[in-house]
Order: C-alpha cells, then sequence, then structure tokens
C-alpha cells in the first residue's frame, strides 16, 4: 500500500489542459489552482463505467462552489482530445478538462481504480485521497476542518500498537515463525492438531457449481428496492474481502508460518476464498442485471465508502511492522467479526424463505469462515508469548466498531427489517465468542438476541468455534485421517 500522502502538500504533475476554441496547452496541475482555493481532482478514464456520473455531479457542484474551489478532469486513459470528447458527450462545462502528460504521474496519489477522487485544502495540503464524500468533506475543508484519511480511521494505529517491535523481536525464536529445514516435507507430522484442521477442511470441500440459483431471480423481484440495495452492499464487501484475505495468505501467513501442517492448511484455504470469490461475482452477476451498476458494485472497494471503511481497517493489519501476533488475531477477527453481521443478515432472509441459493452459499462460506478464524485461535495458542489482554481487547473493539457501523449505520440492517439494536448486541456476542477462544475474557459480555441463529448454524454446518465437521464432509477424507492419528495415539474425537 503506498504511504499515505494525508495532511502533506500535494504532489504536483504535468498536464494537458483542454482551452477554448479546441487547442490546449501544458500546465501543472497545482497551477490550476488559486490561492486560499481549495482543488477537487477527478481521475477517469472514457471507458469507466462510472465516470461519467461522477464528473457530472462535480459539473453541479462547481456552479455552486466555483468561487472557492477549482473541479479538474484528469484523464488517465488517452489524450486531450479523449478527454474534451467524454465531457462534451456528458454535458460536462464548468470543470477543467485535461490528460496526463506521464501516464505513471497518477501513481503518485496511489491512484488504482476509477473514478478516484482527490481533495486538496485550501493550504496546498491533501486533505482527502481515494474517495471523497462531496459535498460534505468539501465543506469541511472550505470551514478549515481537519484532513482526514480513510485509511486511518481505526481505533488502532495504521497496522501497530505499542508492543509491536517488541514482539516482533520476541517472534523471531517462535517454533512456529523460525527457519525450520524441515518445513519442506510434511510427514511425519510434528503437530497432529494443526494436520486435524486442514483435514476438517478437505472434507467440507465445495464448489460454485454447487449452488442453485435458478429460484432466487423470483424472489429477487419480491425484495423492495431498500432491500436489493442491503444484499448488494453485503454481495460488495464480500468479493472484495474474499481478494484482501488471499492477498494476505498468499503474500505473508503462508510464508511466514514455517510448520507444513499450517502451510498445507492456508494452501487450502487460498483455494476456498477463491471459489467463494467466485461465488460472490456469479451472485453479482445474477442480481445485478445493469452494466454500470454492477461495474459499482464490483469496484466496491473503491466506489463504496461504506465498502471501503472495512476493507481499509482490514488492509492496515497486512502491515509487517505489525507482529505475526497481532496479525493472525486481527485476521480471526476479519473471518470472525467483519463478516458477522452480514452473515447474520443473510440468514434472516433464510429465515423468511427467501433467497435459496444466497442462502445456501452462506451458510456453505459462513462454515468455511468460522473454521478459519478457528485455525487462526489454534495457531495464536501455540504461539509462545501471547498479546497483552488491552492489546487485544483494543484491536477487537475496533473490529465490532467497524461491523457495527457497517451493518447498523451506513448500511443498516434496518432496511430488511432487522433491529439494529439487536444486531449490534450480536456482533459484540460473536467479539466475546472470539476472544474466548482467543484464550482471553470477553468485554461485552452479551448474550445472543437471535435464537434462530444458534438453530440455523447448526442445521448442516458447522458452528463458528464448534471442533466438529458437519454433513457435508467429503466421505472418507476424515475417517482415513483418523486412521493416520490414531498409529500416533491422537484421537480426533477429543477437543483441543
Amino acid at each position: 500500500m503506498a504511504q499515505s500522502i494525508i495532511g502533506r502538500a500535494a504532489p504536483d504533475m504535468e498536464l494537458e489542459v483542454a482551452v477554448a476554441g479546441g487547442g490546449s496547452e501544458q500546465s501543472s496541475l497545482l497551477a490550476r489552482r488559486l490561492p486560499g482555493q481549495a482543488m477537487v481532482v477527478d481521475f477517469f478514464a472514457p471507458w469507466c463505467k462510472a465516470c461519467p456520473k461522477a464528473g457530472q455531479k462535480l459539473d453541479q457542484l462547481a456552479l455552486q462552489y466555483g468561487d472557492r474551489c477549482q473541479f479538474v478532469l484528469v484523464c488517465v486513459d488517452g489524450g486531450v482530445d479523449e478527454a474534451r470528447a467524454f465531457a462534451e458527450e456528458h454535458g460536462i462545462t464548468r470543470c477543467k478538462v485535461a490528460s496526463v502528460v506521464d501516464e505513471d504521474a497518477p501513481e503518485i496519489y496511489s491512484v488504482s481504480g476509477l473514478p478516484h477522487h482527490v481533495l486538496i485544502a485550501p493550504d496546498g495540503t491533501v486533505a482527502r485521497n481515494y474517495e471523497v464524500n462531496l459535498p460534505e468533506d468539501l465543506e469541511q475543508v472550505l470551514k478549515g476542518g481537519e484532513a482526514v484519511d480513510i485509511l486511518s480511521t481505526s481505533s488502532i494505529p495504521f497496522g501497530c500498537s505499542r508492543i509491536s517491535a517488541q514482539y516482533k523481536e520476541l517472534e523471531k525464536q517462535d517454533p512456529l515463525l523460525k527457519e525450520n529445514p524441515r518445513r519442506w516435507v510434511m510427514f511425519p507430522l510434528q503437530y497432529p492438531e494443526v494436520w486435524e484442521m486442514y483435514k476438517k477442511h478437505e472434507a467440507s470441500f465445495w464448489t460454485a457449481e454447487e449452488i442453485d440459483l435458478a429460484s432466487d431471480n423470483k424472489d429477487w423481484d419480491t425484495l423492495s428496492a431498500d432491500e436489493q440495495h442491503f444484499v448488494k452492499h453485503i454481495l460488495a464487501f464480500f468479493a472484495a474481502s474474499d481478494g484482501i484475505v488471499l492477498a494476505n495468505l498468499a503474500g505473508q501467513f503462508s510464508t511466514e508460518v514455517q510448520i507444513p501442517e499450517a502451510r498445507a492448511f492456508y494452501g487450502f484455504q487460498m483455494a476456498m476464498e477463491n471459489i467463494h470469490s467466485e461465488t460472490y461475482s456469479l451472485l453479482i452477476e445474477q442480481y445485478v442485471k445493469d452494466p454500470e451498476e454492477r461495474d459499482h458494485v464490483f469496484n466496491a472497494i473503491n466506489t463504496m465508502p461504506a465498502v471501503m471503511e472495512k476493507a481499509a481497517w482490514a488492509i492496515q493489519w497486512m502491515n509487517r511492522g505489525a507482529s505475526f501476533a497481532e496479525r493472525i488475531v486481527a485476521f480471526a477477527a476479519v473471518e470472525g467479526v467483519l463478516f458477522s453481521g452480514s452473515f447474520c443478515a443473510i440468514y434472516w432472509l433464510k429465515k423468511r424463505g427467501l433467497m435459496p441459493g444466497l442462502t445456501f452459499s452462506n451458510e456453505l462460506i459462513s462454515r468455511d469462515e468460522g473454521l478459519h478464524a478457528e485455525f487462526a485461535c489454534l495457531l495464536y495458542s501455540m504461539l509462545e508469548n501471547k498479546l497483552p489482554e488491552d492489546v487485544v481487547h483494543d484491536l477487537i473493539r475496533g473490529a465490532v466498531d467497524v461491523e457495527r457501523k457497517f451493518i447498523c449505520e451506513a448500511l443498516s440492517c434496518d432496511l430488511i427489517g432487522m433491529n439494529s439494536g439487536l444486531m449490534t448486541k450480536y456482533i459484540e456476542f460473536v467479539a466475546d465468542r472470539l476472544l474466548t477462544a482467543l484464550g482471553h475474557s470477553k468485554i461485552y459480555h452479551a448474550s445472543n438476541p437471535f435464537d434462530w441463529m444458534e438453530l440455523i448454524s447448526l442445521q448442516g454446518k458447522t458452528n463458528f468455534f464448534e471442533k466438529r465437521v458437519g454433513e457435508y464432509q467429503k466421505a472418507g477424507v476424515m475417517t482415513s485421517a483418523a486412521d493416520q492419528e490414531e498409529s500416533r495415539g491422537f484421537s480426533l474425537d477429543v477437543d483441543f
């Protein structure tokens, strides 16, 4: 992730700026900004489905704020003629229109998804990057408000805590993490309890082709606009989050952990995360028919602020400046807390007898994510240096706060007839269960307000922290694992 530029002097870049009469001139971005005025920069491409609407919104804002702020549309894929044609086609007349001279220049603002907005304050510093809520953020900087970075809004500093450096040193000698010359060969097993988790996951294999969506369209058409909006945002977050989890596994955990049994689990988890991602993508394609809206949902990590904040909380814990112990607890929270409200909301639809394809896939995926959280708890329990109680509590509080804001405020489960207060209590209940599984004390001491969640959860799937596999296990896989371990004096029937 690029280093944050929030609060720093805005980087400059050379532009080819369209001028009246069909010509153009070269000028730097910041040369277009008048002293004492703010600037909103909209990086776009002519092919981007969401960019016309974003540009038109800026054009309307230019009518209201044009005396205090410049609005600049910068084309990142095409020259100034393409930029001018884009503006003319979509009726954009008040914004300055330009193209980049150096195609790599937008990287200084970490431009990846489009449209990408940057808000520059009147003092020339970057007030907002990656996503700008207009006109609210503009009003704030015009009134002298402080810069806000969406990647540092969590209650935890960016991927680190007061003990990160100390624990990173301690972990250099941890048996799970230190160089292991035997990591290339699986047998003889050194950690049978980790191997059992791998075999449990292997026994739970499924594919996207097993999901029957034939009846979902009829139910989808009966949902209200609010209910459809809610489901789209849930799927948008899930689709983005699986990519984050995959990146963390492939780039970090699977290379850091040195025991082959754990690497086997991570390898299988990555395969299943790909299947989850495929499933969510198929669900989005099934329900969202409008191509422009579908593109918006697929790009939710850049286009939906509610999704973006949850994603940012997870991404910060991919920072290796934090200890492994902190990061494994954080990703247990991602899969055990940040998914909890969304899983619960979809189970609510199941309780109402709606969307059988969606709800069945939710059962399978929530079972898998519960297993992933359980595995994280197991590895954490094996670390020689457990985190201080207050550090774990702060981390879990951060996850609960992000999930509560997402499901109870930004999106609001009221849209599908669920009580926000009870949903908050449920998220706290799940967080307490995760803390118990990690070997730490509860924070909230909350009871489960949704009895039906327990009933559904126990019908045909593995409960989040239950130590057995349900009816979807592949025949013979766990039996063979049990036979292997029986010869080593280890029983799969014993809770560990």
